[in-house]
């Protein structure tokens, strides 16, 4: 019975991480296809994260409504501290990709990772084996050479950098620990903060996207083809939204950040297949590097987790010390020392 829970635990698992990465690779597809010039130059970016949590908002109503799903009460304070935490990190994460170079951008998402381990360090005085270390380190330097090129630093790109950076990881900390204070569901949690997400988006986002781009979304001629993608590109952040939660809630924010690298090496590959990007061997090397990360990861943290679930029996001399001590009690107070107490059976 414990093999087939395990078993079906692990389909769960594999499940949730596959839809998290298709459907992240395919709204990246479908984002590159809209906001591209040679596409339909929709370059609304924060607009439309505003336009995807609506989505994400309404089918969650909807989910409520027909008693598909329940909802459990989350104080107030705390959705709408997340919710902008979780706006913060949308918004410095496009104005450090427009402050800064395609390189330094690259090293920032890279960070992540240690500044996410650092917090649960000191959030949840959470501790990692050197196994773990050292399978991040490799995953960091693959995705590193396949993906980072120019480097060029600006003060003002580096602080928007820094603040992505912080409230991206604090996010999806956060998104793990809610869901474990008020044992709550991954869906759940998302139906309650998408609506404020996109309430404060579609409020701000406009106005946000007005500074990076110079462009006014009413001036946007919109067509039936980019009104097609703006409706994939919401049904595909639906599913990437729902599963990056059961991701963090079923694992942990640290590995989320490792494994979705795996996504950054589906990206270029597509990116060669179908809008013929280059692929040199640099690439290639480092992807070959960060998957191997990958795996060393995944095999570190399953050892690591078959060592905590051993637990050792107690010792012999520890059980004689408790019935004494249990005894010096019974003779302190006077009450009748119960067989139970002493560890042993009744006649």
């Amino acid at each position: 019975m414990d093999s087939l829970k395990k078993q079906s635990s692990a389909v769960s698992d594999v499940g949730a991480w596959a839809m998290n990465v298709v459907s992240s690779v395919g709204l990246i597809m479908a984002n590159k296809q809209l906001m591209s010039p040679a596409g339909y130059a929709f370059v609304f970016a924060t607009t439309l994260t505003g336009f995807h949590f609506s989505m994400t908002a309404l089918i969650g109503l909807v989910s409520n409504a027909t008693g598909n799903s329940t909802r459990k009460k989350v104080p107030l304070w705390e959705l709408l501290w997340f919710s902008v935490v979780a706006n913060t990190s949308i918004t410095g994460m496009n104005l450090s990709l427009m402050l800064n170079s395609v390189g330094f951008y690259q090293i920032s998402k890279l960070s992540m990772i240690p500044v996410v381990c650092v917090m649960e360090w000191i959030l949840h005085s959470k501790h990692y084996s050197d196994k773990v270390k050292i399978s991040v380190l490799v995953v960091v330097v693959g995705v590193g050479v396949c993906t980072v090129t120019d480097v060029k630093v600006n003060a003002q790109g580096v602080i928007c950098a820094c603040v992505a950076v912080l409230s991206t990881s604090l996010q999806q900390i956060s998104i793990g620990s809610l869901q474990t204070k008020y044992s709550i569901g991954s869906f759940e949690l998302l139906s309650q903060t998408a609506p404020i997400q996109a309430l404060s988006l579609l409020l701000f986002g406009p106005f946000v996207d007005y500074y990076l781009t110079g462009k006014l979304l009413a001036s946007y001629k919109f067509s039936s083809a980019a009104f097609f993608f703006i409706l994939l590109s919401c049904s595909l952040a639906v599913f990437c939204n729902i599963s990056q939660y059961l991701c963090i809630g079923r694992f942990s924010a640290t590995s989320f950040q490792v494994l979705g690298h795996m996504k950054t090496v589906c990206v270029l590959i597509l990116g060669w297949l179908l809008f013929d990007s280059e692929l040199t061997l640099k690439n290639i090397l480092g992807m070959a590097i960060a998957i191997l990360g990958m795996v060393v990861y995944s095999w570190a943290v399953e050892a690591d987790k078959q060592t905590e679930s051993k637990v050792s029996p107690l010792p012999k001399e520890a059980s004689e010390e408790n019935v004494e001590l249990l005894k010096q009690q019974q003779q302190s107070d006077g009450s009748p020392l119960k067989d139970v107490e002493l560890g042993k059976s009744q006649p």
